[in-house]
């Protein structure tokens, strides 16, 4: 544990504003070297939290958290926020089962206002926020942290934009320059100039001149306007916010307390605009592992605090993620018109080694899904065969796009979904668990789901031989179970399932990963005398119609087994089911799904126990429908 004496007098935000600067400076450090111990027993993402750790205390001295209304985009930075904010007891437990979240929480503490996890709402939010404020007739502040990446998006520009008109009173953006480098801070004189252009004597001289300005005739007025805000854009960069209507204050060192303190104090005090606080700041700051990776330790599991050396487990089995990008490489060798699209997540969805392979057939948009999906149907459309790599739970933000612009026109985009199902210390926000239901309701999809990487190996082949309309597969996160994956993967025939093994009381259909959990449960089954068939439905859309006929008929109950949302893909077998009379003489059914709630974190282990999917849970489903009681026997 680090020697943290000022940071033990910090219960709450309030105990840290009657600190001066050097006690804010140690209490910087203080709460770096807690961040960095606490991750390095619980692991999550480390990189961010470290850059803005002195940021986090600037604000949290200047705002009078929580009455003023601070929110984090994308949530991933917030472990300083947290153990500022009468969390440190339970730092801890992060991404642990009963433990905090990795990201932002309103069930968790008064001081996480609006919870977050996916990327570019914070704006909108606090714009909300401001508006409900001006209703009500308060006064305090409300301030919104964002990264640059999350600036790729166009739902922060459509907030901005929006701003001026849905508040009169004062709203901040803190925009953390940690990567594009927008525009970065030239030594002393950028923070001089920031001070000066936040600083009231600047603002009342401007307003003076302004009121000059304009008596002069129109002309003239928006020549000085233009002249004074290129004068400071050329500066500061900030002549596009300006356009938005933001005053804009920056760029500053976001490490640099000396100036960062009295810069917001400044920034907070201008009410009749929104702000715009341009703040660069090095990911990883004050830990060198983090400084000199590549990723600067963005997300890590357990490591050794002073090596920085990982605890990663040692898999026999490659990665589903892996899987993908490999086999993609491969089929690309020989098909040039094959490009992939991910929305800024390379490495997490595996196009990281397609791109080493391929730079000039892969694209990255950045955080913005939206365009991603209607990019590759342009794509598509004009005869390439995009590949769109967004994990469950993002392409969910891209969900009109699919529909309008891919589904309607039969537009051949293929739809990696990686992250199908539950994703453990993650969360309920980054689960994925609605992909079948949303792609399978739309009209000519064909959607597959695999359950090892030698399926998931031939639906990417699959996919990639559908030329006539959209495709997707979805995948889930960690490791394969270990199976051989042929030199070149077989398309499947569409629309087609397998049956895995042979029995005769009871059907078992899985789709997707929880396949090996089934024929432990026929296992389990079979030593109480069931007999059970284990079949793999492959495909969600179209339905093995013959297939699952064939198991109503034979036999007795038939469950269903998914790792997704009710309404997926055990309603599309009940419906047909119902559509074709086989539920009219009896047939007993049960569809096994991840429960109506939003699940938290945990182990996925213990996720996929809670959801009831487990093996023992597919028996028990099994000897419910038969009726059967233990030790019973079913031929």
């Amino acid at each position: 544990m680090p020697d943290t004496p000022l940071l033990d007098k910090v219960n709450t935000p309030a105990d840290m504003r009657g600190f001066d600067l050097p006690q804010l400076k140690q209490l910087a450090q203080e709460v770096r070297a807690e961040t960095i111990d606490a991750v390095s027993v619980t692991g999550g993402h480390l990189g961010a939290g470290l850059g803005v750790v002195e940021l986090t205390v600037a604000l949290h001295h200047v705002f009078q958290t929580p009455d003023d209304i601070l929110i984090w985009d994308v949530g991933h930075q917030c472990y300083p926020h947290k153990i500022l904010t009468g969390r440190r007891d339970r730092i801890r437990t992060l991404r642990q089962g009963g433990g905090l979240s990795g990201f932002t929480k309103r069930s968790e503490s008064e001081y996480d206002p609006f919870g977050a996890a996916h990327a570019s709402t914070s704006i909108s939010a606090a714009l909300g926020f401001a508006a409900a404020r001006d209703q009500q007739g308060r006064t305090n502040r409300v301030v919104a942290v964002i990264g640059d990446g999350s600036m790729s998006a166009g739902m922060a520009y459509e907030a901005m934009n929006n701003a001026v008109e849905a508040t009169s009173g004062q709203l901040m953006v803190v925009l953390n320059d940690n990567d594009m480098s927008i525009a970065p801070p030239v030594g002393g004189m950028s923070a001089y100039l920031a001070g000066l252009v936040s600083g009231g004597a600047y603002r009342g001289m401007r307003k003076f001149g302004k009121s000059i300005v304009e008596h002069l005739p129109r002309p003239f007025v928006k020549a000085a306007k233009k002249a004074e805000e290129y004068a400071r854009g050329m500066v500061t960069g900030g002549t596009f916010f300006e356009e938005l209507g933001f005053y804009y204050v920056g760029p500053i060192d976001g490490h640099d307390l000396d100036n960062l303190v009295p810069i917001l104090k400044n920034a907070a005090a201008i009410t009749d605009k929104p702000v715009l606080v341009h703040v660069v700041t090095q990911k990883g700051k004050g830990y060198a592992p983090a400084e000199s990776s590549a990723d600067k330790l963005h997300a890590v599991v357990k490591f050794d605090v002073v090596s920085g050396k990982q605890s990663k487990p040692v898999s026999n089995a490659p990665s589903y993620t892996k899987v993908f990008g490999t086999e993609l490489i491969k089929r690309a060798q020989i098909d040039p018109k094959i490009v992939a699209v991910t929305a800024a997540m390379p490495s997490g969805t595996g196009l990281d080694l397609f791109g080493q392979a391929f730079p000039d057939r892969t694209f990255d948009v950045g955080i913005a899904e939206q365009h991603a999906v209607t990019f590759c149907a342009g794509m598509a459309a004009d005869g390439l065969k995009p590949v769109c790599a967004i994990y469950s739970t993002f392409l969910q933000r891209g969900y009109d796009q699919v529909v309008h612009d891919v589904a309607i026109q039969s537009l051949p985009v293929r739809f990696a979904m990686d992250r199908a199902g539950l994703v453990g210390a993650d969360g309920s926000t980054h689960a994925g668990s609605f992909d079948v239901g949303y792609m399978g309701a739309l009209p000519g999809m064909i959607l597959m789901a695999a359950a090892d990487e030698a399926e998931l190996a031939a639906m990417i082949a699959t996919s990639l031989e559908i030329d006539d309309r959209p495709s997707a597969f979805r995948y889930p996160r960690g490791d394969g179970v270990g199976v051989d994956i042929p030199e070149l993967a077989a398309p499947l025939e569409i629309g087609r399932g397998r049956i895995v093994r042979e029995g005769t009381a009871v059907a078992i259909l899985s789709l997707g990963t929880r396949l090996q959990e089934s024929l432990k449960a026929a296992d389990l089954l079979a030593a109480r005398g069931i007999s059970a068939t284990v079949a793999d439905a492959r495909f969600a859309k179209p339905l093995d119609l013959e297939l699952i006929l064939r198991l109503a008929r034979e036999h007795e109950a038939l469950i269903t087994v998914e790792e997704g949302a009710m309404g997926g893909f055990g309603a599309f077998v009940l419906q047909a089911l119902a559509e074709k009379g086989a539920l009219d003489a009896g047939l007993k059914i049960r569809t096994l799904h991840l429960p109506d709630v939003f699940q938290d974190q945990d182990s996925p282990a213990r996720q996929y126990d809670q959801a009831g999917l487990n093996a023992e849970h597919v028996a028990a489903a099994a000897m419910s429908a038969l009726g059967a009681t233990k030790g019973a026997a079913r031929a």
